[in-house]
């Protein structure tokens, strides 16, 4: 990270006891602060390797990011849908912090139904939504 005139100032890591004390003072001895994870939170990798993964194949592998700005603005949108609107399978396919819908069971409502798709990010991203 020298060679390009890049610092890191953080390291999170884990409590796994392969890092040893004396791996903390050389980062410390580059002016890296090292900060631990919590204690009771073994799964947390898993999590946000899921998150990255999901982020990369449905936004960054679809996208050409033109500067920072660009890039923070798409994360953004990404995790604001990813967060609100996307449906997860771990919950049943609903969306987080929203309970399932009602089903529909009457045959002629199915029939008629009225879908509403909204883009985000210029089409790489689309919600979708019952009309009122």
């Amino acid at each position: 990270l020298e060679d390009v005139n890049c610092r890191s100032r953080f390291l999170i890591r884990d409590r796994d006891g392969k890092f040893p004390r004396l791996f903390d003072a050389v980062l410390k001895d580059a002016g890296i602060e090292v900060m631990l994870s919590g204690v009771r939170i073994p799964r947390v990798n898993s999590i946000m390797e899921r998150w990255v993964r999901t982020c990369r194949r449905e936004l960054l592998d679809r996208t050409l990011i033109w500067n920072q700005r660009h890039l923070l603005h798409a994360l953004r949108e990404f995790e604001t849908f990813y967060n609100e609107h996307r449906p997860h399978q771990g919950l049943a396919n609903a969306r987080p912090l929203h309970p399932l819908p009602a089903p529909i069971e009457d045959p002629d409502r199915i029939a008629r139904l009225d879908i509403r798709r909204r883009a985000r990010l210029g089409g790489t991203l689309h919600e979708y939504r019952h009309a009122a």
